[in-house]
Order: structure tokens, then sequence, then C-alpha cells
């Protein structure tokens, strides 16, 4: 069976080396509550949402400041 995922926009996201390794998995567990926060707030939408990346993005901006990741926004195919 084939599935297209049509395109569509990702956070890519990468903890530096100098973020202790506790609290970055603190931060990724951070990070997959909003993935969950969004689901429920859209009646289980799919983070291929159209929306997803602006609905989302300042609660990773404020995660960011928190726990000094690195991020970017990225098309993929």
């Amino acid at each position: 069976m084939k599935a297209r995922i049509p395109k569509h926009r990702e956070f890519l996201i990468n903890f530096p080396d100098s973020v202790d390794q506790a609290k970055a998995n603190e931060g990724w567990a951070k990070l997959q509550q909003i993935v969950e926060d969004y689901k429920k707030a859209h009646n289980g939408a799919s983070v291929y949402a159209p929306t997803f990346i602006e609905d989302c993005e300042p609660a990773v901006k404020k995660l960011q400041e928190e726990y000094g990741f690195e991020y970017t926004v990225e098309y993929v195919k």
C-alpha cells in the first residue's frame, strides 16, 4: 500500500551538545505535549494540517527560550 503525504512544513528541532541531556529530554517531552495538545484542540488533526506551524510556533518559541534548542521550519515533499 502507498500513502502520499502532501507537501507540508515541519519543525526541525536540534538541542546543541551544550544542553544537559536531562534538560533536553524534558524539553522534548514538552514539545511532544504541544503536539498532543494541538491534536486534542483540533479534533485529532494531524501535524500535517496547514495551520499546525502557525498555531504551535508561539509555544515552541517560548520553550526555545527556556531550553536553548535551535529550530527551523522547512517544507517537506
